[in-house]
């Protein structure tokens, strides 16, 4: 006769009785789970934080770099979360100070920040810094956001709210989030970089009404024929696509621009 001894559990053997191939020794960190040979020794989270004499490599590890990110990405959202109306404005740190780029960026400047647009940049020197001393000076906004480079140097003087950055990425998220437009002075690979980060945006509806205008006609002319003709001319995208683009010379127009823009923005909002 069965007994209900047989519906009771076994007591639970110990520890080392039960590791096998099937049930391996582990160990928590966290949520993450380490068997075999990650398994390393027996420490606890509290043990790693307050024993201070091991090795200094852990600040390195893409655990802490995610802690990082995340850092920058508070940080950002916290200084920039009470922006007015913004444009963003790329252009070269190479341009000098006496170069007629350096005007047409100090014109657009001043612009925007009597339209009522805050002016976002990099941070940077040359035109950069010729968008942030034209919007200063006329008493806008003036916003710089840094990354860390080896070969450049800190945010310009005519930075207003200034944010610096250790990674590209978590800076790119606010030159979009908080504008509502990009305009492109004369520049280099990072300026590239941001034209066409801007147009696949748009081009997705991952961000909506954000005109992309490329100041300069005679720099930018050739790279606007060859997307015409060579990037829609073969299909690659369609004339909505091309229309995303706006190339100009005109302060007043680009201006123009970016206010129609935030008005449809506003309609959608």
């Amino acid at each position: 006769m069965a007994t209900d001894d047989a519906a009771e559990p076994a007591e639970p053997l110990p520890f080392d009785e039960t590791v096998s191939e099937e049930h391996p020794r582990e160990k928590q960190r966290g949520p993450v789970v380490l068997r075999r040979a990650r398994r390393q020794e027996p420490t606890t989270t509290d043990q790693r934080l307050l024993d201070t004499r091991g090795p200094s490599e852990w600040v390195h590890t893409d655990p802490w770099r995610v802690l990082r990110i995340q850092a920058e990405f508070v940080e950002g959202f916290g200084a920039l979360a009470e922006l007015p109306r913004a444009t963003t404005v790329f252009g070269s740190a190479r341009t000098p100070r006496d170069h007629p780029e350096y005007e047409l960026g100090r014109q657009l400047g001043a612009a925007l920040a009597h339209a009522g647009f805050a002016v976002i940049t990099g941070g940077g020197p040359g035109a950069m810094e010729a968008v942030n001393r034209g919007c200063s000076e006329a008493g806008g906004l003036s916003v710089g956001l840094g990354i860390e480079l080896p070969f450049e140097q800190g945010l310009n003087p005519w930075v207003d709210l200034g944010v610096n950055f250790r990674y590209f990425f978590t800076r790119k998220t606010m030159f979009v989030k908080y504008a509502q437009s990009f305009i492109c002075l004369p520049g280099g690979f990072g300026t590239l970089d941001e034209l066409f980060e801007a147009l696949t945006l748009v081009q997705t509806k991952k961000v909506t009404k954000f005109p992309v205008i490329m100041f300069g006609t005679r720099y930018w002319d050739g790279l606007y024929g060859w997307i015409r003709d060579n990037v829609l001319g073969g299909g690659k995208i369609s004339d909505r696509d091309m229309a995303l683009l706006h190339l100009t010379d005109d302060v007043d127009e680009a201006v123009a621009l970016v206010e129609d823009a935030y008005r449809a923005w506003e309609e959608t909002h």
